[in-house]
């Protein structure tokens, strides 16, 4: 196999597979229904020019014979008036006639059989445009009914995918709930504790002057209360004796 025929092959393949995609059931079946009734006429149109040439045979073979049987009366009639060259003539043309019915015939018998052939073919072949349409019916609603069934399939597919959906946003939800209310409980248990301000440092200004003020009144009490001591004669500590 050539590479063209490879190409070609594949091609033909894709083609085919993006007409059997595209088409639909019930289209395709109104389609055949519609070429079989195009047949149908054309079978009918056929019988009918058969019918219209044997009618136009059957015709002229009857003048024909009107005509010979005529010619005969004209030729008694000639004898009968002693007129023998005139009858010898009719007879003639009666023989002519005769003749041209006799060529007739067999083209006759011919368009009769060809439109007796047709007549079975047109019985045949309605026949089965009826069965046909009426299975079309039947397959069309089918097909409607299983075409419903796959829209009510794909939507109870994609309900089912939404509510799938749902739950994962509720459950990550959930989740982000239960950081945030671990968060909170944490920081409330190290702010109870004092952790929080040893570790972060989050006393403001007012409360560290505050306690500033309270280590300096204090320092200021114990060096007055060290004071009075000193000036009622107590001894100086050794270690301050030399300032």
């Amino acid at each position: 196999m050539t590479l063209f025929q490879r190409a070609h092959d594949i091609m033909q393949a894709k083609a085919n597979k993006a007409l059997d995609a595209a088409e639909k059931p019930d289209e395709m079946l109104d389609l055949s229904y519609e070429k079989m009734l195009e047949q149908l006429t054309q079978v009918r149109r056929s019988l009918v020019d058969i019918a219209a040439s044997r009618k136009r045979i059957e015709l002229q073979e009857q003048q024909l014979q009107h005509s010979a049987s005529h010619l005969q009366d004209q030729a008694k009639a000639a004898l009968a008036d002693g007129k023998d060259d005139l009858a010898k003539e009719a007879l003639a043309r009666k023989a002519a006639a005769r003749a041209q019915i006799d060529a007739m015939e067999p083209q006759h018998e011919q368009l009769a059989e060809q439109q007796e052939r047709l007549e079975h073919t047109l019985d045949a072949l309605q026949a089965k445009v009826n069965d046909f349409r009426t299975q079309k019916e039947v397959m069309k609603a089918q097909y409607g009914a299983a075409k419903a069934v796959s829209s009510v399939d794909d939507s109870a597919a994609g309900i089912s995918t939404t509510f799938s959906d749902s739950g994962a946003t509720l459950q990550r939800a959930q989740e982000k709930i239960a950081t945030m209310q671990a968060h909170a409980g944490a920081v409330d248990e190290l702010l109870e504790s004092g952790v929080l301000e040893d570790v972060g440092g989050g006393a403001d200004d007012i409360q560290d002057e505050l306690d500033r003020a309270g280590r300096s009144a204090a320092v200021d009490e114990e060096f007055a209360t060290l004071k009075a001591e000193v000036g009622a004669g107590s001894p100086r500590p050794p270690e301050l004796a030399g300032h």
